[in-house]
């Protein structure tokens, strides 16, 4: 389980390293709802967009709130950081997010949303 999400991370410092672009400037639109109409129920691609378009400290702490996403990186130690930080706002956290329960997803939910009200 960790080997393809370290391949994956370092598959994308290498891109980074390579010269790809910056971390791109962030959406003009920071209201987009962060819960589906579905239900009340939160998508996992809903919720990285929202996720993606923090700031990095806002970020962070979001993820760091979450044990299973905390985890995930910090299972690789500082440089799992920062290679979080270098591409936080490209890597598809949607796969992540989708092997959270409801729980987990509602507190992911409303843990952006006060993240984004905080702007």
């Amino acid at each position: 389980m960790k080997t393809p999400i370290a391949v994956l991370l370092l598959a994308i410092a290498g891109v980074s390293a390579a010269g790809a672009e910056g971390a791109p400037a962030q959406t003009a639109d920071p209201a987009l709802p962060v819960v589906g109409a579905a239900g009340g129920k939160a998508d996992g691609v809903q919720l990285e967009k929202a996720l993606q378009r923090l700031p990095w400290r806002q970020f962070k702490s979001v993820v760091e709130a979450v044990p299973k996403l905390r985890a995930g990186v910090e299972a690789f130690g500082p440089v799992g950081w920062q290679i979080v930080r270098d591409n936080y706002t490209r890597y598809p956290w949607h796969k992540n997010i989708d092997k959270l329960d409801e729980v987990q997803k509602k507190q992911l939910s409303e843990l952006i949303e006060a993240a984004q009200a905080e702007k």
